[in-house]
């Protein structure tokens, strides 16, 4: 793997990381990733890195639909889970695939490489 590719995804990796929106299991594979790199359990973190983060990223469609939801509600709070389906929308009819929170961004940003990594 080109080292300016690893610099890049290491530094997405941080930014995930350090998100708020990011989840328990992206941060501790996250970490164990940027833990292994260099050494000879790189290759199987980056394939779990992948794995979960392809789990992990939100569809538009799926953020718009969680947001009108009561579980979305009862998560935002009602006012806010509007204004997340309104925004969702808005992203939507300008071309996004995913959600735009700073988590699915840096995990975007990480799967434009998923081949160079693999």
């Amino acid at each position: 793997m080109n080292q300016g590719v690893k610099d890049y995804v290491a530094e997405k990796v941080k930014a995930l990381i350090n998100a708020s929106s990011c989840c328990a299991e992206a941060k501790e594979v996250g970490q164990a990733w940027l833990d292994a790199m260099g050494t000879d359990k790189e290759a199987e973190q980056t394939k779990k890195l992948m794995e979960q983060l392809e789990m992990d990223i939100m569809p538009v469609d799926g953020l718009i639909a969680f947001a009108d939801s009561e579980a979305g509600a009862q998560v935002f709070g009602p006012e806010l889970a509007k204004n997340v389906a309104a925004h969702g929308r808005e992203i939507k009819a300008a071309g996004a695939k995913y959600c735009d929170c700073p988590a699915c961004n840096a995990v975007a940003a990480i799967l434009e490489k998923k081949e160079e990594l693999l």
